[in-house]
């Protein structure tokens, strides 16, 4: 765990800093994950530190996102408008316009996560649903953190949101693993290290990328979907679409929480 940890916060650098130069002389940069923050193109907002949301329900009769994927299955996303509205209102807009319908999850990473919502299936493309491919402002709440199921939005060089966006599977964390963030500078509050323990995820994430919703239902099929095989750039050998993706209202279903490592979660 411990070598895996200090392997994946390196790679995860590098891999931001090597995609960013290869695609400096032309004018679409590829979108992936580092793990440094985006202070300069994070907007001001009013939610103030409380307990952590991700693993609350919504309210019957609320607009939950369902996402089919072709050969796995139906995964139910609940939104946080009030915690970060911009973004939680662009991805609902980008469903209900049917944006995402047969797109491909581009990048697979077991153990860390899966990427899709870029209509040129390649890392390089995307839009917000206002129609500007410049994107708009992150909005990082201080009570959305990126455990496992975690959905947020992947950003370029300009650290802009636009349509790409990630499912958090991760890893379950450990004292061990704590130990060697705190040594890369990382803070976390004890309630999101206790649950990063409990449920998994990806600690040095947060701060960095806007978290906007959670899976609370089909989580089992992304963990399934990063065990597929890939190749160059991490793209599944066979591909994994998005059949559709609608915008519903929540009927007050028993939710299907699930640890980083496919056990079933009661946070």
């Amino acid at each position: 765990m411990q070598k895996r940890i200090q392997r994946r916060l390196t790679a995860a650098v590098l891999c931001g800093a090597s995609a960013l130069c290869s695609l400096t002389a032309c004018s679409h940069k590829q979108v992936t994950l580092d793990s440094g923050t985006a202070a300069s193109q994070i907007e001001e907002q009013n939610v103030q530190q409380g307990s952590l949301v991700n693993f609350q329900l919504p309210e019957i009769g609320e607009d939950i996102v369902i996402m089919t994927i072709r050969d796995y299955g139906d995964v139910k996303i609940r939104l946080f408008p009030d915690q970060t509205a911009k973004g939680a209102e662009n991805f609902k807009k980008l469903t209900e316009s049917g944006f995402y319908d047969e797109l491909k999850f581009h990048r697979v990473v077991d153990g860390f996560v899966i990427q899709g919502g870029d209509p040129r299936g390649d890392g390089t493309g995307g839009q917000d649903c206002w129609g500007s491919k410049e994107g708009f402002a992150q909005t990082i709440s201080p009570n959305l953190c990126h455990f496992t199921g975690a959905v947020a939005y992947a950003i370029g060089g300009d650290k802009l949101n636009k349509s790409q966006f990630y499912f958090v599977t991760g890893e379950i964390q450990t004292d061990d693993s704590f130990a060697q963030y705190r040594e890369k500078g990382y803070t976390f509050s004890p309630e999101a290290e206790a649950m990063y323990k409990k449920i998994g995820g990806v600690p040095y994430l947060d701060g960095g990328y806007e978290v906007f919703g959670q899976i609370f239902d089909g989580m089992e099929y992304v963990l399934e979907i990063q065990k597929t095989p890939t190749g160059a750039d991490e793209k599944p050998k066979k591909p994994v679409v998005i059949e559709k993706a609608v915008v519903a209202k929540y009927d007050g279903a028993e939710p299907h929480w699930m640890t980083a490592d496919g056990k079933p979660a009661a946070p």
